[in-house]
C-alpha cells in the first residue's frame, strides 16, 4: 500500500495539514496497514474544522471501503463498511422503503463518520442521534478486526460511537435501518414570525422530520423569525432534482456583505406565502439541499468560514435567545442558521446531543468572527450546553472538557484502546483531550 503526501482541509477551509494518505480498498489491506503502521481514519472530509486532520501525520482514507456487506429487506438490519456514504445509503434503500435511521445535512458523510461524530438529523426530537441505531462496530487493530456490541463492550463501544476516531479506524458497523412510506417527502412549509412562536412549535410538533431556517440578521420584534419545515415519508412520483452546480471559484468578500445577507434572507422569508404551504420533494433534497451546490463552502472565499453549533437544555432558552441577539447585532451572520428541537437520545460518551435546542450558525472566517464565536462558546458553557466537536475550529481545552460530563470515562477508554497515541489528530491535540 502506497502513502501519497497530500494537502487537504476540513470542509470549512480554516484549519489545513499535510501528511501521508493511503487508500485501502480492501480490508485485508486495512488490515496489513494498520498493523504496520496505525493511522487515524478519515472520511469524506464533511467535519468542518480540523476533526480530520492530522497535520505532519498520516491518514487512512476510508472512502473506497464502501460496499454494503448484507441487508434484511425484511426487518431493514443493514451491514455496511464504514467509507459508505450515508447519501449513497439513501439512494438505494428508499425505494425499497428503508431509510439511514439518521440523517445529517450532507449524504455526502461516511458511516464511519457519522459513528465517530455520532450524527444527527432532523428526526433527532423522536429517533435520537445515529449511534442509537448501530449494533455492532467492527474496529481495526494492530492485531487485526474487533466486533464490539453494546452488550458484550460497552465502554469500549460507547467509547467510538461520538469519540472521534481515538478507538481505532472503524471497519464497518450494523444498522438498523428506518421503514418509509417511499421516497418522497411530503413538507409542509410556514413562515414563523419570531422566537417565540418558533420554539412553540418546535415543542408542539408531532412531524417525524422538522427543521428550522432562521433568518439570523433579523432583530427586535423579528427576532427569531423563519420557515419551519415538517416532513413525512410518501409515495408518488416527483420531477427528477436537477443537476448540482458547482462553485468554480472563490466568492469575492462583498457577496456576504451585511446588506447582502439581509436582503436575501428577507426574499428568503418570503418565498414561503403568508398561510403556509405543502410541497412534494426529491428525498435527498429534502435531507442534502446543499449537496446540489458543488463546493459551496467556496461562497465564503478562500480564507474559508467558521460553523458555531451549540446545544443548550429546554430551561436556556432565553439563553440560547441572547445568543441569537447577538449575533443579529453583529452583522456576521451568513444565510446558512438553523434551529432544532434535540430530544435525550445519545450513544456515546462524548456524543453531542442533549435534549434542548440547537442552534447552527455560518460565519465568514474574520477575526471579528472568532471573537464572536468565543463569546457564543461561553455563553453556552453558562446555559449548561455544549458545542459540536464537528463543527468546531476555534474551542480551547478550558471549554471543552466541561461540557462532556463522561470524558473521564472516555478518556480512559480511549487510553486503554490506544495507548500509544497513534489516533490522534489535530483537533485532539488542539483540545488537548489526550496526552500526545
Amino acid at each position: 500500500m502506497t502513502w501519497k503526501t497530500t494537502d487537504y482541509t476540513g470542509w470549512g477551509r480554516v484549519h489545513s495539514a499535510t501528511g501521508q494518505l493511503a487508500r485501502p480498498e480492501r480490508t485485508t489491506a486495512l488490515a496489513a496497514l494498520v498493523k504496520a503502521t496505525p493511522a487515524p481514519a478519515l472520511g469524506m472530509r464533511r467535519s468542518y474544522g480540523d476533526a480530520c486532520l492530522n497535520d505532519g501525520g498520516r491518514m487512512i482514507d476510508m472512502t473506497r471501503l464502501d460496499r454494503v456487506l448484507d441487508f434484511d429487506p425484511q426487518t431493514g438490519a443493514l451491514h455496511v463498511e464504514a467509507g459508505a456514504q450515508i447519501g449513497q445509503l439513501l439512494k438505494i434503500f428508499a425505494p425499497k422503503g428503508w431509510l439511514p435511521p439518521v440523517m445529517p445535512g450532507t449524504g455526502l458523510a461516511t458511516v464511519g463518520g457519522a459513528i465517530a461524530m455520532d450524527v444527527h438529523g432532523k428526526n433527532h426530537h423522536g429517533a435520537g442521534s445515529f449511534g442509537v441505531h448501530v449494533t455492532e462496530i467492527t474496529l481495526m487493530t494492530p492485531n487485526g478486526p474487533k466486533v464490539l456490541t453494546l452488550k458484550k463492550n460497552m465502554t469500549l463501544f460507547k467509547a467510538t460511537i461520538g469519540g472521534l476516531g481515538q478507538t481505532g479506524p472503524i471497519v464497518s458497523a450494523r444498522l438498523q435501518m428506518l421503514r418509509a412510506k417511499g421516497d418522497v417527502m411530503i413538507v409542509t412549509e410556514r413562515r414563523v414570525e419570531g422566537w417565540d412562536e418558533f420554539l412553540a412549535l418546535l415543542d408542539a410538533s408531532e412531524a417525524t422530520y422538522t427543521v428550522g431556517w432562521i433568518d439570523a440578521t433579523a432583530r427586535g420584534d423579528q427576532l427569531g423569525r423563519g420557515i419551519l419545515e415538517e416532513a413525512e415519508t410518501g409515495a408518488g412520483r416527483v420531477p427528477a432534482a436537477k443537476r448540482g452546480k458547482r462553485i468554480p471559484v472563490d466568492a469575492p468578500g462583498f457577496a456576504l456583505a451585511p446588506s447582502v445577507i439581509r436582503m436575501f434572507n428577507a426574499a428568503y422569508w418570503r418565498r414561503v406565502p403568508d398561510k403556509g404551504r405543502t410541497v412534494v420533494k426529491p428525498i435527498d433534497d429534502f435531507f442534502f439541499p446543499l449537496d446540489k451546490v458543488h463546493d459551496w463552502n467556496r461562497l465564503y472565499g478562500k480564507t474559508g468560514f467558521h460553523q458555531f453549533q451549540c446545544v443548550v437544555p429546554i430551561e436556556a432558552a432565553d439563553a440560547l435567545r441572547a445568543m441569537l441577539e447577538r449575533i443579529a447585532g453583529s452583522g456576521l451572520a451568513s444565510p446558512l442558521a438553523v434551529l432544532k428541537r434535540m430530544g435525550a437520545g445519545r450513544a456515546g460518551y462524548m456524543s453531542f446531543p442533549m435534549e434542548g435546542y440547537t442552534l447552527a450558525v455560518d460565519f465568514p472566517n474574520r477575526s471579528a468572527a472568532a471573537r464572536l464565536i468565543g463569546e457564543l462558546e461561553a455563553a453556552t458553557v453558562d446555559a449548561g450546553g455544549r458545542i459540536y466537536l464537528a463543527k468546531d475550529a476555534l474551542a480551547g481545552p478550558e471549554t471543552v472538557r466541561g461540557m462532556y460530563p463522561d470524558f473521564s470515562v472516555w478518556s480512559k477508554a480511549v487510553k486503554s484502546a490506544d495507548p500509544h497515541g497513534h489516533y490522534i489528530t489535530d483537533l485532539v491535540r488542539r483540545l488537548k483531550l489526550r496526552a500526545a
